[in-house]
C-alpha cells in the first residue's frame, strides 16, 4: 500500500513533477537553439544535421519503448533520477563535441544519450503526473504539459540570448546541464515512494521480472489501443506542426521566413492557452465531449491553413490547429490512468504510442512531401484527426466495476 501524504508532501511532489516537465522541455531547445552554431563549428551540412537528429529521434524512441521496463527494474522515482542525469550528460557532450574536441561522433553520442534518457523520462513523469491527477480529483495533467512548453520557450530564449552574446556551445550546456542535474537530484528527494508506480522499498520489492509483466500487461488490452489511436492522431497534428508549419507558410503559401516563425508562435500558443485552461471544461463536460470538439477544430484548423487564401485565415487556421491538438495526448493520459491499480502500466503503453506518434510521425511526413507537395501530406493530419476524433468514446471515463479493486 501506498503510504497516505500530507498535504507538504503532495504539493513538493506537484512542483517537483512540474520542475521535470518543464527541465525536459528546457533541454530540448538548448540543443535545438543552437543547431547554426553547432553546424557552423563542425563544419556539417543540411544533410549531417539531419542524420544527427535522425540518430536522437532513433535513441527517442528506443527510450521510450523501453521506458516501461526501466521503471519496472528501478521504480518510477529512481528512474526518472537516472534518466535526467543521462539526458543532462548528454547535453552536456554535445556542447564538448562542438567546442572542445571539435568531434562529430562526440556530439552524435550527446544526441543519444540525450534522446534516450528524455524519451524514457517521458514515460515516467507522465505516470507520476497523472497520480498527482487522480489524488486531485480534477483535471490537471494539461497544466504539466504546458510547463513543458514553457521549458521549451525559456530554453530557446536562453538560446538566443547566449547565441547573441557569442557565448560559446559547450559553455551553454554545461550551464544547462547543471540545471538539470541539480533538478534531477532536488527532485528526487520530493518524489514519494509508491507502489503503484513500481518503486516499494526494496524488501518489499517483488522480482523485477515479475514487476516487468505487470508493466507491459497493458499491452493486452484492447481499450489502451483505442486510445492510441486518440493519442496517436493528436500526437502527429502536434509533431506536424513544430517540424512543418513554418515551411508550409514560406513554401506553400510563399510568405517570408518570418512569418513561418510567426505562424509556429500562434500555433504554440493556441496550444499552452487551452493546456492551461482546459481543464475546468473538460471537467463541466466530460473527455469524450472536448475531445471531439477539439477534433473538429483541429480538423478545420489544418484545412484552413491548407486552403486559406491569404494570410490572415493562414494563421487562423494555425490558431485553431493548435487550440485542437492541445488536449489529444493528457486526455488519452489521463483516460489511461483512470483505474490506480493499473495506472503505471495502462499510462506507460498510452504514452509510447503517442510519444512514437510524436517523434516518427514528422519526418514520414517529410518523406511523403518530397512526392506530394507539403500542403497536400498536411490532409493526411486531417484524417488521422478525423480518427482520433471519432476513437474518442474510448476516454470515457471506467465505472467503478470496471476499476481494479485495491487492496
Amino acid at each position: 500500500m501506498d503510504t497516505a501524504l500530507t498535504r507538504s508532501q503532495f504539493v513538493r511532489w506537484r512542483i517537483a513533477i512540474f520542475a521535470i516537465f518543464f527541465a525536459s522541455g528546457l533541454s530540448i531547445a538548448t540543443w535545438a537553439s543552437r543547431v547554426p552554431s553547432i553546424a557552423d563549428a563542425l563544419q556539417i551540412d543540411k544533410a549531417q544535421i539531419g542524420l544527427l537528429l535522425l540518430g536522437m529521434g532513433i535513441a527517442s524512441i528506443i527510450g521510450i519503448s523501453t521506458g516501461p521496463l526501466v521503471m519496472a527494474r528501478t521504480g518510477a522515482r529512481v528512474g526518472m533520477l537516472i534518466m535526467m542525469l543521462i539526458f543532462g550528460a548528454g547535453v552536456l557532450l554535445i556542447g564538448l563535441g562542438t567546442n572542445v574536441f571539435g568531434a562529430l561522433p562526440v556530439v552524435v553520442l550527446g544526441m543519444a544519450l540525450f534522446g534516450y534518457g528524455n524519451g524514457s523520462v517521458d514515460v515516467m513523469m507522465n505516470v507520476e503526473a497523472t497520480a498527482i491527477e487522480q489524488q486531485m480529483g480534477k483535471t490537471i495533467l494539461p497544466v504539466f504539459h504546458a510547463f513543458f512548453s514553457f521549458g521549451t520557450v525559456v530554453g530557446a530564449g536562453i538560446g538566443a540570448l547566449a547565441a547573441n552574446l557569442h557565448l560559446d556551445v559547450a559553455a551553454h550546456t554545461a550551464i544547462v546541464s547543471a540545471m538539470i542535474v541539480a533538478a534531477a537530484v532536488a527532485c528526487f528527494f520530493q518524489v514519494p515512494v509508491r507502489e503503484a508506480a513500481l518503486d516499494p522499498e526494496p524488501h518489499e520489492r517483488p522480482h523485477w521480472r515479475e514487476r516487468a509483466r505487470t508493466a507491459l500487461s497493458a499491452w493486452r488490452e484492447p481499450r489502451i489501443y483505442a486510445l492510441g489511436v486518440v493519442m496517436l492522431g493528436m500526437s502527429f497534428a502536434e509533431g506536424g506542426a513544430n517540424d512543418w508549419i513554418a515551411l508550409g507558410v514560406v513554401e506553400g503559401h510563399h510568405q517570408e521566413a518570418g512569418m513561418g516563425a510567426v505562424a509556429l508562435a500562434v500555433f504554440s500558443v493556441g496550444m499552452t492557452v487551452v493546456r492551461l485552461l482546459g481543464g475546468p471544461l473538460v471537467d463541466r463536460f466530460g473527455r469524450v465531449a472536448v475531445l471531439r470538439v477539439l477534433a473538429v477544430t483541429a480538423a478545420s484548423g489544418i484545412l484552413l491553413f491548407i486552403l486559406g487564401p491569404s494570410l490572415p485565415l493562414v494563421l487562423l487556421g494555425a490558431a485553431l490547429w493548435g487550440i485542437g491538438a492541445s488536449l489529444g495526448f493528457p486526455l488519452g493520459m489521463s483516460a489511461a490512468a483512470d483505474d490506480p491499480a493499473k495506472a503505471a502500466a495502462r499510462v506507460s503503453a498510452a504514452a509510447t504510442i503517442g510519444y512514437v506518434a510524436f517523434l516518427g510521425g514528422p519526418p514520414l511526413l517529410g518523406l511523403i512531401s518530397e512526392h506530394i507537395g507539403l500542403l497536400n501530406t498536411l490532409y493526411i493530419l486531417v484524417a488521422l484527426v478525423v480518427l482520433s476524433g471519432l476513437f474518442s468514446s474510448a476516454a470515457r471515463p471506467l465505472r467503478v466495476e470496471e476499476k481494479t479493486p485495491v487492496a
